[in-house]
């Protein structure tokens, strides 16, 4: 009698049999090569993504600009964001501090160039780092949105402690950012 072979994977004595052999009829057709309604998605993932970030409560591009022009200004680049050290520890020692509503902004002027935006955020502000990455989101994007009311600014925010990432974080930021520069 042959003995049937065992991929190694297998551990010793185990049978095929305890391995489904069910395929999901939704997402039958995803690995067959052709054409798909999206060129970048299969049907099943595009399904699965419908609700999308907006049934989750996370940030969503609310305010979409037709031209590109204008697309271009409300961008967070590279040159928007403050990525070196030195950078970092002279906001820190020469910025003008400015604590309000528990956020803290340092905040240097400068000649020209866009708006640039640095966070500063440990593991004290939140523990979990998926909640100081939305932390730094929110951030980032009400930074994004209100750059054109900024000028040429160096901007290092620091969040209060214990923040928690919201729509209405968001919103108060906004409103933050656009009374930074009334002071």
């Amino acid at each position: 009698m042959a003995q049937a072979v065992i991929p190694a994977f297998f551990p010793r004595g185990s049978n095929e049999t305890d391995l489904s052999a069910v395929e999901n009829t939704a997402c039958s057709a995803t690995r067959v090569p052709g054409a798909q309604p999206h060129a970048g998605r299969t049907r099943c993932a595009a399904r699965a993504s419908r609700a999308g970030a907006q049934a989750l409560g996370r940030l969503t591009p609310r305010a979409c600009v037709p031209n590109a022009a204008s697309r271009a200004c409300r961008s967070f680049d590279r040159t928007r964001r403050i990525t070196r050290r030195a950078d970092f520890e002279r906001l820190l020692k020469a910025g003008k501090r400015r604590s309000i509503a528990g956020f803290v902004f340092y905040v240097a002027h400068r000649d020209s160039g866009p708006p640039r935006l640095g966070i500063v955020i440990s593991r004290r502000h939140a523990r979990l780092a998926a909640t100081r990455n939305a932390i730094k989101r929110y951030i980032r994007e009400a930074f994004r949105l209100e750059q054109a009311v900024l000028g040429s600014i160096d901007l290092l925010v620091r969040p209060p402690l214990g923040a928690r990432p919201s729509p209405e974080m968001l919103s108060r930021l906004r409103g933050l950012l656009g009374r930074l520069e009334d002071k």
